[in-house]
């Protein structure tokens, strides 16, 4: 435990220190994101290189305090933090060039699913079965391989698509990552407990210059990969084997806690994509339909809205585990699933109430 407190503290300190520093050099060498476009929030050209810090004070802390023992395991875990590490390079580099000339979306696309397949094929970091959600346990190989890649591509991308107002993705992630590294420590897995809390740690230190008003925005270069390692911390506690689980994490549905943890960028996503394609439109093509636009709307402050989703990520975690106390999982699964439809049915309806009153 005390471990764990240094790597959080080290990627906190790095991320606080490293920050002004970025937002100075971002300002002089003009790698801004400037207003103009009618989708974009802002009112002033702000750094929007952030996800450099957040990624070397991610793998600094974690590698600085990454330790193995001379067993079978310890050195899977290295085999799989080499493979980690080297795909989050690949990423970084995309985003990175997306944050100062841009990248087309076929392109990191390609670059996702690259990834993934490394990943899946190589690392063998995938989805193995549904764990009792709908009656289905174990899934054929190449089902398994089809939905992992797609998870990827979804969660990496939900993270980036969610990145719209001051704080959000980083505070969502920082969330995230927290309550991953809680699962970890309670279930004896330290090794990615540590990756979780020194992703938590980056987090919390971008998050006091990237809160409302922002002074630095993370960027495709933070959000990708945001996304990547929640994607990884997410399939390898759906796939921890249940016998080193705790008692009471035995009777919590392992998915069902992921889904919750990530509930809202999954929400916010399948949603826009949706819309999107139901008229017509590009998945792919940037707009101002999704929940914190809604939000917007109503004349709520970036804090605010903030402030509204993190109360959410938060209540739908809790409410997780809640299914302690029920025996199916598919129950779990649309409890979860429940507490999402009545969130975004909330922010609708006070979207719908304010253009009521906009109109009289």
């Amino acid at each position: 435990m005390p471990l764990l407190i240094l790597v959080f503290l080290t990627a906190f300190i790095i991320s606080v220190y490293s920050t002004p520093a970025l937002i100075k050099v971002a300002i002089l060498k003009r790698l801004t994101d400037s207003p103009g476009d009618k989708r974009k929030i802002h009112r002033r050209s702000i750094p929007n290189i952030g996800g450099i810090v957040i990624y070397a004070s991610t793998i600094f802390s974690f590698s600085l305090w990454f330790s193995i023992n001379a067993d079978n395991y310890s050195f899977q875990i290295f085999k799989e933090f080499k493979l980690i590490i080297a795909c989050s390079l690949v990423l970084f580099f995309v985003g990175v060039k997306d944050d100062i000339i841009g990248t087309a979306a076929v392109k990191k696309l390609f670059a996702h699913i690259l990834v993934a397949l490394i990943l899946v094929l190589m690392g063998d970091i995938r989805i193995l079965g549904l764990h009792g959600i709908f009656g289905v346990s174990e899934i054929p190989y190449w089902g398994s391989v089809f939905i992992s890649i797609f998870t990827y591509v979804v969660v990496v991308n939900s993270f980036n698509l969610i990145d719209g107002i001051d704080g959000l993705a980083a505070g969502v992630g920082f969330i995230s990552s927290f309550a991953f590294g809680i699962w970890f420590v309670f279930n004896n897995e330290f090794q990615y407990a540590s990756l979780s809390f020194a992703l938590a740690g980056a987090l919390l230190g971008f998050l006091i210059f990237n809160f409302s008003p922002a002074k630095i925005f993370m960027g495709d270069s933070g959000s990708i990969i945001l996304g990547m390692f929640i994607c990884i911390l997410s399939i390898k506690l759906i796939e921890y084997p249940i016998n080193n689980l705790s008692p009471f994490w035995q009777k919590i549905s392992k998915p069902v806690f992921v889904i919750s943890i990530i509930s809202y960028p999954l929400l916010d996503t399948f949603r826009v994509v949706l819309i999107r394609t139901l008229s017509g439109q590009s998945p792919f093509l940037a707009d101002k339909k999704h929940i914190h636009h809604k939000l917007i709307e109503c004349n709520y402050s970036h804090t605010k809205i903030t402030l509204i989703i993190y109360t959410f990520s938060l209540i739908t975690i809790c409410s997780s585990l809640i299914t302690f106390f029920v025996d199916s999982p598919t129950l779990s699964f649309f409890a979860v699933i429940g507490m999402c439809i009545f969130f975004l049915f909330f922010v609708l309806i006070k979207n719908k109430k304010h253009s009521i009153n906009l109109s009289k």
